[in-house]
């Protein structure tokens, strides 16, 4: 504007001494002897016409002025009107726009910056430093090497996907694009791009992949089909995984556009299908198992499942099927159910040898008990005679209590369901120690037991009374010569379960190398003459008769723990 001024003074001045100059000529030649006259009219005719030379002047500089005046508001306007769109597209875009004047290196950014890495205006740097900072360190290298390998090659469009930083530290996965703007020799000064976040993409696409996968390595057959009943049949196949070609022998290119249905043969389920084309009318999961048959029309066992698949509008796109081949499974069960027959007839065949053993026995058993009380009542003076007679009769006492104790046993097994009655803990005791009177007065044990948390029980009577006397005893006969025998009986509630303890510091046991015979029947692990190796077997039986269980914790010279569970209902 400063300059426009001095110009159009200049010219004014130029213009005004060319005027004085060729007035003072003219006047010279016309009015020689008066020159005052001359130089009034002189001054007056120079004002006059440097007045209307200073207007064109000012006239032709107005119409200049107005002109640019006119450029320069339609310039504005554009511009301003660009701005707006601008802004109308950040807005409506979920994009960041960025615009990188290279040569400078400067930087700006969209307000979506804000929206999408959630970074403030003062937070973003105002170079492509601040950019490559916040990508991510195993992106930066390529993306940089891609980006300035395309700069140096002067095409016009670049895209890249890289993790970028936010403001809280965490990455996104972005897709970025960005155009080049190049001056009259073709050099790269300005670049104008877009980035979009894409990090739910990104985790679709991973999550994609991962499905792919398993579908693709998966020991299961896989079926992908139409929605619709073709004709009645199954919809014919658009998919099928590796795992249904090692299957059923057909390669996917001879399946696929083919109904399912030609896996059937004479010896499947026509029921399990109908229930299968069904379920597929009413857009319904099933799941059948029936006969299939491969592509040589070997027949095997398979577990089918039909899933439907909706697309975003709620309507049936595909249905997918599971299979897998359980012909294994199937022999299994077959051989399982004939195994079971066969040890429910044993077992029955044992318990009536058991029960015709014993009775058979019985009978001579008694009669050659009687026969050697009767020799007890006669002298015999041979010492080697008598030495012999004894033996017998030991032998034959032992055998009693032995047919006893598998008659205990087999009463026990013969009787899973037994009666149950709420029975008070303290009374079950008392029984118990009055029945131990004799040992407990001989080993005058310290017994401590606590049932305030427990006062009733709903068990079996007589079974928990054998329970606590073997507990007891045993407690008594394996008792340690090193201390003073000390009992410790508790009694608590968990949940629906009421869980006895009893501890004790004896001898204990070596469950390193007896832990899997401990509940055994006829194991010993000590040398007492007494032992017979039947209590813990019994003990074991009866509380799981019960419906409770019962585990051990024993250490060699400290102790043993056994922990009985009962349901108490």
């Amino acid at each position: 504007m400063k300059s426009k001024t001095n110009k159009i003074t200049a010219i004014y001045i130029l213009a005004s001494i060319f005027l004085a100059v060729i007035y003072r000529k003219v006047f010279t030649i016309l009015a020689p002897s008066n020159p005052s006259a001359f130089s009034f009219v002189n001054d007056l005719l120079f004002i006059l016409v440097s007045g209307v030379l200073l207007k064109y002047v000012l006239y032709k500089s107005d119409i200049r002025n107005s002109e640019i005046y006119r450029k320069l508001k339609n310039s504005n306007d554009e511009i301003k009107e660009s701005n707006e769109k601008y802004d109308i597209v950040s807005k409506a875009t979920s994009d960041i726009i960025w615009d990188w004047k290279i040569t400078e290196d400067k930087m700006s950014w969209s307000k979506g910056i804000e929206n999408i890495f959630g970074y403030k205006q003062d937070q973003v740097g105002k170079s492509s430093k601040w950019w490559f900072d916040n990508i991510h360190p195993e992106d930066t290298i390529k993306m940089s090497i891609k980006l300035y390998s395309f700069i140096e090659q002067k095409t016009e469009k670049w895209q890249d996907q890289y993790r970028f930083k936010c403001a809280d530290g965490s990455y996104k996965y972005v897709l970025d694009r960005g155009f080049i703007l190049k001056d009259e020799t073709g050099k790269s000064v300005r670049m104008i791009g877009a980035i979009q976040d894409i990090t739910k993409q990104k985790e679709e696409e991973q999550r994609l992949k991962l499905l792919e996968t398993v579908i693709t390595h998966t020991k299961d057959s896989i079926i992908i089909t139409e929605s619709n009943l073709n004709e009645g049949k199954i919809p014919n196949i658009v998919y099928v995984n590796p795992a249904f070609t090692k299957i059923s022998g057909y390669n996917s290119e001879e399946i696929i556009g083919k109904s399912p249905d030609i896996f059937t043969g004479p010896e499947s389920d026509a029921e399990e299908h109908y229930k299968l084309v069904n379920a597929i009318k009413n857009k319904q999961e099933c799941q059948i198992e029936t006969l299939s048959y491969t592509k040589e029309q070997n027949a095997y066992w398979v577990n089918f499942n039909m899933l439907p698949v909706y697309d975003s509008e709620g309507e049936l796109s595909h249905w997918v099927s599971i299979q897998r081949d359980v012909t294994e499974d199937k022999k299994q069960e077959v051989e399982k159910e004939q195994l079971i027959k066969e040890l429910t007839q044993n077992n029955k065949d044992l318990q009536q040898f058991s029960y015709i053993t014993s009775h058979n026995l019985r009978a001579p058993l008694s009669n050659l008990t009687g026969l050697l009380n009767l020799i007890d009542d006669i002298p015999i003076e041979n010492p080697e005679l008598k030495e012999i007679i004894d033996g017998f009769n030991k032998s034959t006492h032992l055998l009693n209590e032995t047919i006893n104790d598998l008659v205990k046993v087999i009463i026990i097994k013969d009787n899973p369901s037994i009666e149950k009655e709420s029975l008070l803990l303290k009374d079950i005791f008392e029984d118990v120690f009055s029945q131990l009177d004799f040992l407990i007065g001989l080993h005058k044990p310290i017994i401590l037991f606590n049932f305030e948390d427990v006062a009733f029980l709903n068990t079996n009577k007589s079974y928990l009374e054998s329970i606590l006397l073997n507990l007891l005893t045993n407690s008594i006969k394996y008792k340690s010569d090193k201390r003073k025998l000390k009992i410790n009986i508790n009694a608590h509630q968990l949940g629906d379960n009421v869980v006895l303890i009893f501890k004790d510091n004896g001898i204990g046991i070596d469950l390193e190398r007896n832990k899997d015979k401990v509940f055994g029947l006829y194991q010993r692990f000590h040398d007492y003459p007494d032992s017979k190796g039947l209590g813990l077997y019994l003990v074991k039986s009866q509380v799981e008769t019960m419906g409770g269980t019962i585990s051990i914790e024993s250490k060699v010279n400290v102790g043993t723990t056994f922990t009985l569970t009962f349901k108490n209902k």
